[in-house]
């Protein structure tokens, strides 16, 4: 079990972005929920890739308590027939907590980038009508590999609130996150920080205040060190990133993770 190599129990940590619906894990979705909450977690938050699969990851917040849901199409997505009018109702069900995963990706060529933009920007859409009928706004999981500048220039032109959004699984340097806080946004970081092959992640996410930096795993992929290379990744390797980033900064696993969980709780609105 991952879980059992994770040294130091954590204290209610929260994966706050994970893919767990479909047939990701051959080894079932039991055993990889029991191994998550031996490492101490407290909460994980199953992302959407899609409309399918919003409602799939629905119906398991339903049935475990720990596990809570969201409502978006990735945008590798793209090109593809899509419901979006569904979202509206997703996003209302009481475990849904956010929307996404949605935005950009620069680094495959296929789709497009014009299919994508066409995907987020009718999302985006989506999220404006929703938010015309009053009630509180829903924060929004932003997929922006290769792609931050034009993401938070469609935010803006369409007129996001910065602070609603969490730009997740960080990979840039530096210097695009300085935009991306000056947004308002917050950050999310997965086992890729923790690669020796990526010290401008790591340097990034120096930058990024407490109160705006959350760690998770994007499960099953991106394997934290010292797993690297073991596929699947599991919610339970959150325990990795994040006493990967309390080193960087000099604090105890235990302070660090009172404080990310802070904060995914008030962004999120995690009990």
């Amino acid at each position: 079990m991952v879980g059992a190599s994770c040294g130091t129990v954590a204290a209610n940590v929260i994966d706050t972005h994970c893919h767990l619906t479909g047939d990701r894990y051959k080894g079932g979705l039991g055993a990889i929920l029991t191994t998550a909450r031996e490492a101490g977690l407290s909460a994980m938050i199953a992302v959407a890739v899609d409309v399918e699969d919003a409602y799939a990851a629905q119906s398991l917040s339903e049935a475990e308590p720990d596990v809570w849901c969201t409502a978006g199409v990735h945008p590798s997505e793209a090109g593809r027939d899509h419901n979006l009018e569904q979202l509206e109702q997703l996003i209302s069900h009481p475990r849904c907590l956010a929307w996404g995963e949605m935005g950009l990706d620069g680094h495959w060529p296929d789709p497009t980038l014009p299919a994508q933009r066409a995907l987020f920007e009718a999302q985006l859409a989506v999220v404006k009508q929703v938010d015309g009928l009053g009630g509180a706004l829903k924060p929004i999981i932003l997929h922006s590999r290769r792609a931050v500048e034009e993401v938070l220039e469609t935010l803006k032109r369409v007129g996001i609130c910065g602070s609603r959004c969490v730009f997740h699984c960080f990979t840039e340097g530096p210097e695009l996150i300085h935009p991306v806080l000056a947004f308002g946004a917050h950050v999310s970081f997965t086992g890729v920080v923790t690669y020796r092959n990526a010290a401008d992640v790591a340097a990034a996410s120096d930058e990024v205040p407490l109160d705006r930096l959350m760690v998770e795993t994007d499960s099953p992929y991106l394997t934290p060190e010292p797993h690297r290379g073991t596929w699947p990744n599991e919610p339970a390797n959150v325990v990795h990133v994040s006493h990967y980033l309390a080193a960087r900064r000099g604090m105890s696993n235990a302070d660090f993770e009172a404080a990310t969980d802070a904060t995914a709780q008030s962004f999120f609105g995690v009990p």
